[in-house]
């Protein structure tokens, strides 16, 4: 078992019962990243990691962006890891304010690296990296601490963007399922 499994086990982030996930499927497994996100030693291997997935990347990017809320506390300690900038991706615009979708400096053909804390199909990454691309973003690579094999990785495919998790759910469920 990997670093990033042990870590998240020993903070209490995988949790068994029954489960609501964000897509609407039910699960007997949920892994709460808030949970690690809140652990300065937690998001400090965290970071650790998705820098080195940085660097096998092939490019530096200009931009790291965190989706609202989750993913946001990981873009900043992957930004304090790395030096890169980051934004923020709110799924909806706020109706005070700016009223923007995405917080923080992005311009026009900046290479951008998407965040996540857990893939499941991926929905919301695709919403998030539309709207990255709609602001002139572009965006090839996401990183994501888990994969919960539902799907994600091919529908991110499917829209241009490879998926590269710090952790897979088999691994991190190996023997206690």
């Amino acid at each position: 078992m990997g670093e990033m499994s042990k870590a998240l086990i020993e903070c209490g982030a995988l949790q068994f019962g029954d489960f609501t996930l964000a897509s609407g499927a039910k699960s007997t497994y949920y892994i709460d990243i808030k949970k690690a996100s809140t652990n300065p030693r937690v998001l400090k291997l965290i970071a650790k990691l998705m820098a080195s997935k940085v660097s096998e990347l092939g490019y530096r990017p200009d931009r790291i962006a965190g989706v609202v809320l989750g993913s946001v506390p990981l873009a900043a300690a992957l930004s304090l890891e790395t030096g890169i900038p980051y934004v923020m991706v709110r799924k909806e615009k706020k109706d005070h304010g700016t009223g923007k979708l995405i917080e923080g400096d992005l311009e026009v053909g900046d290479r951008v690296l998407v965040i996540e804390d857990v893939i499941t199909t991926a929905g919301s990454s695709i919403a998030a990296i539309a709207t990255v691309r709609e602001a002139g973003g572009k965006v090839t690579d996401i990183v994501s601490v888990i994969d919960r094999q539902g799907g994600g990785s091919e529908n991110l495919f499917e829209a241009g963007v490879e998926l590269r998790p710090l952790v897979r759910a088999s691994e991190i469920l190996e023997g206690r399922v």
